[in-house]
């Protein structure tokens, strides 16, 4: 597929698309891994190579495996999921080009709390012409508001992928 065939409406696929997460915890010395199991999205490219697109995170979908964590997780500590339903991440990109890597400058918005964060975005072409993009970031989750810290006990750095799926539209 060249870059000219990129162009247009692109649907995330949310049965292929994965958003996973890691948080030191107990000082470091073990890791905090978990998904969100609901994510949704769209994404535009036009000519000559204008990448704008969204993806939306239901922060309720936490999951880590141990039922009471995740139900921390969606407290005010953490996500605050009642007030706060959803992460979004709203990308944009000037020039790309038709590549397997692409600079995508984004905002991504946790708790109300907007921050800006380039991603490196590896992209990938499916059998079925799909396009599988994924994109790593890695920020202090307290410049989001999100603390929850107990005593000292979690850091501060957590790091995201996003493996999502986008299917052009007709």
């Amino acid at each position: 597929m060249a870059m000219s065939d990129w162009a247009g409406s692109w649907q995330l696929d949310p049965q292929r698309s994965e958003v996973t997460f890691r948080s030191p915890t107990m000082w470091g010395l073990s890791k905090v891994k978990g998904t969100f199991t609901e994510v949704d999205g769209t994404g535009r490219v036009t000519a000559p190579g204008a990448v704008d697109g969204r993806l939306r995170i239901h922060a309720a979908s936490v999951r880590t495996g141990i039922r009471k964590r995740d139900e921390h997780l969606r407290s005010a500590d953490f996500f605050d999921v009642a007030e706060h339903p959803t992460i979004d991440v709203v990308v944009h990109a000037d020039g790309a080009t038709r590549t397997n890597t692409v600079e995508l400058h984004a905002g991504m918005t946790i708790r109300g709390i907007e921050r800006p964060v380039d991603l490196q975005v590896d992209i990938e072409e499916l059998p079925d012409g799909a396009l599988r993009v994924v994109a790593r970031a890695e920020f202090d989750r307290s410049e989001f508001g999100v603390n929850g810290n107990l005593i000292g006990m979690m850091g501060d750095i957590t790091k995201v992928e996003a493996a999502a799926v986008f299917v052009k539209q007709p």
